[in-house]
């Protein structure tokens, strides 16, 4: 948006905003960014677990539960012993997919310029 334009386009409700909402838990990038880099859009919990070391079984499942609720995800239950749960990108998570990893890939780039970042408190970086 450009300075001037309207107070309509800077309501709660506006676009940026509502892309940010999508940034506010801390795992929803990273979730869409494993399923597409490392599983080829489609993975299972346990392997989604794996492939996420930090995050807790409660918060993935947390975060899993918020994106499929979002329409980022569809989530799949296999009749199989015992039951296989398998989570895909829908076609709106793959397009949100595409500047989550322009955003990766510039971080992949700019390695130096955020290791010169100051810390935050409580964050896991030294």
């Amino acid at each position: 948006m450009q300075p001037g334009t309207p107070d309509d386009d800077w309501r709660e409700d506006c676009a940026p905003r509502r892309v940010l909402e999508l940034f506010a838990t801390k795992w929803t990038s990273m979730v869409l960014h494993t399923l597409h880099a490392r599983h080829d859009g489609a993975a299972r919990t346990g392997v989604l677990q794996r492939s996420l070391p930090g995050i807790s079984k409660k918060m993935l499942t947390q975060t899993l539960r918020d994106m499929e609720g979002s329409g980022l995800l569809d989530r799949l239950v296999r009749s199989t012993m015992p039951p296989a749960v398998e989570y895909r990108l829908t076609e709106l998570g793959r397009r949100f997919v595409e500047p989550v990893e322009l955003l990766y890939g510039w971080g992949r780039d700019n390695a130096d310029a955020l290791d010169q970042l100051v810390p935050r408190p409580g964050s896991r970086r030294t």
